[in-house]
């Protein structure tokens, strides 16, 4: 099974840039005024998943809570270490998790729309087992 997580956001070209500065993401596609809407999708070709976001003339007013969350479960500590470079590099303020586990076990960030973006520190070992 694939997965694709689809949400609207204002800027398309702000939610590029941080998904592919940040977390190292690749443009897989995008399409222009497909029955009013722009897109773009992000993610890995290797990936059973991938993020698409959309555009429309319509100003949206974003009502996220503070638990919902994507979680990145980098797959070695280099790729943890690489992306936390990345945030460090573009002066990315670090947020406290209102969920403790979070604050524990990984590192929380808000993308350009105000969703909260976890990398998560967790060993490769204990990924696996989730």
């Amino acid at each position: 099974m694939k997965l694709r997580i689809a949400r609207h956001t204002n800027d398309l070209e702000k939610i590029r840039v941080f998904y592919t500065t940040i977390l190292n993401l690749k443009v897989l596609g995008s399409f222009e005024k497909h029955d009013s809407y722009d897109g773009l999708f992000l993610g890995n070709s290797n990936f059973d998943w991938h993020l698409e976001f959309t555009k429309t003339n319509e100003i949206i007013s974003f009502n996220f809570n503070e638990d919902d969350l994507l979680v990145f479960y980098p797959k070695s500590n280099v790729e943890y270490e690489n992306i936390i470079k990345n945030i460090t590099k573009s002066n990315i303020t670090y947020l406290t998790s209102k969920n403790p586990y979070w604050n524990e076990n990984g590192k929380m960030i808000e993308d350009p729309d105000g969703y909260k973006i976890v990398i998560s520190n967790l060993k490769i070992e204990s990924i696996n087992k989730i």
